[in-house]
C-alpha cells in the first residue's frame, strides 16, 4: 500500500515562509530537493508521496520547496541557506539529501557550506557549473517568461527533458497541459530559472567529504551527461548514466528511485 499521510505546510524563515510537503513512517528523514518548475509544492503533497512512495516506509521525507517572496537576485548558494534555515528548524539534521535539477545544485551548496547536515547525498540530473548546452535552454527560457509565452516555455521545456520514446507517446497531450497548471505570473519562475546561471560549485566540490551517488541522462539537452560525469569524476562517487534517457530520467527510468533507495540503504 503506498498511501502515507500527507502534511503540507508553510515554515517561517527570516524575512519569508517556504512551503514544504512531509510524508513517510521511518525514523531516518530525507531530503528533496525538486528541480525548477513553473508551480511549487503546494497543493502537490499527494502525487509527490506517490512519485517517491518507496521510501515512505524507512524514511520520513520532507519535500522542501524555495522560499517566498524570493530576493530579485537570488542565488543558488542563498537557496542552499535557506534549505539549511529550515533543516534546522524542523530539527531535521544530519539527513540524506537528495536534489534534482536545479535541486541538486542546491544540494551541493547545502553540503559544501553545511556538511553537518548533510550524511548522504544524492544528485539527480544536474551539474556543478554552467556551460554552453546549459546556457542556451536558459536563456531561451527566459526569453519565453519575458514575452509572456506559457504554451511555447511548456513545450519547449518538454522537448527538452524527456526522450524521444517519451516524446512521441505523451506528444497529443502536450495542448493540455499547456492551458492547466498555469501560474498568475512567470515572475517567480523567472527568477528561479536566472539563479540557475549561478552555478559554480565545480571549484569547491572537494569540500563534499559525504557519501555521495550521480544519476544522470546520457542524452540530456538541457545540462549534458556529461555534467553528470564529470560531477561523478570529480566527486570520485557512483554513476548511473542511463544511455538512451534526457534531463527526463528521474521519471521515466522505472528503477531511478530504487538506485536511490539502494545506495542510501548500503
Amino acid at each position: 500500500m503506498w498511501f502515507y499521510p500527507v502534511k503540507s505546510a508553510a515554515l517561517g524563515l527570516d524575512g519569508g515562509t517556504l512551503d514544504y510537503v512531509r510524508f513517510g513512517t521511518g525514523h531516518k528523514t530525507l531530503i528533496l530537493l525538486p528541480g525548477l518548475g513553473l508551480r511549487g509544492v503546494k497543493g502537490a503533497g499527494y502525487s509527490l508521496a506517490y512519485l517517491y512512495r518507496l521510501f515512505a516506509r524507512d524514511y520520513t521525507v520532507y519535500v522542501l520547496d524555495k522560499r517566498q517572496p524570493l530576493s530579485e537576485h537570488c542565488t543558488l548558494r542563498a537557496l542552499a541557506a535557506d534549505v539549511a534555515q529550515a533543516m534546522e528548524r524542523l530539527c531535521l539534521g544530519p539527513a540524506c539529501v537528495f536534489g534534482v535539477s536545479q535541486g541538486g545544485m542546491i544540494a551541493q551548496y547545502l553540503a559544501i557550506d553545511f556538511p553537518h547536515l548533510v550524511e548522504k547525498l544524492v544528485l539527480g540530473v544536474t551539474a556543478s557549473r554552467t556551460n554552453r548546452v546549459m546556457e542556451q535552454a536558459i536563456n531561451g527560457w527566459i526569453q519565453l517568461a519575458d514575452q509572456g509565452d506559457y504554451q511555447g516555455l511548456v513545450l519547449d521545456m518538454f522537448e527538452k527533458m524527456y526522450s524521444p520514446a517519451y516524446l512521441k507517446k505523451y506528444r497529443p497531450l502536450f495542448p493540455l497541459l499547456t492551458r492547466i497548471g498555469k501560474p498568475k505570473d512567470t515572475s517567480r519562475f523567472l527568477t528561479l530559472v536566472k539563479a540557475c546561471l549561478t552555478c559554480n560549485t565545480y571549484p569547491e566540490l572537494y569540500k563534499i567529504v559525504c557519501p555521495t551517488f550521480v544519476l544522470g541522462g546520457a542524452l540530456d539537452s538541457v545540462l549534458t551527461g556529461e555534467a553528470s560525469r564529470e560531477l561523478s569524476e570529480t566527486l570520485r562517487c557512483p554513476l548511473t548514466l542511463y544511455p538512451d534517457l534526457g534531463h527526463g530520467a528521474y521519471e521515466e527510468a522505472k528503477d531511478f528511485n530504487r538506485r536511490i533507495y539502494n545506495f542510501l540503504k548500503q
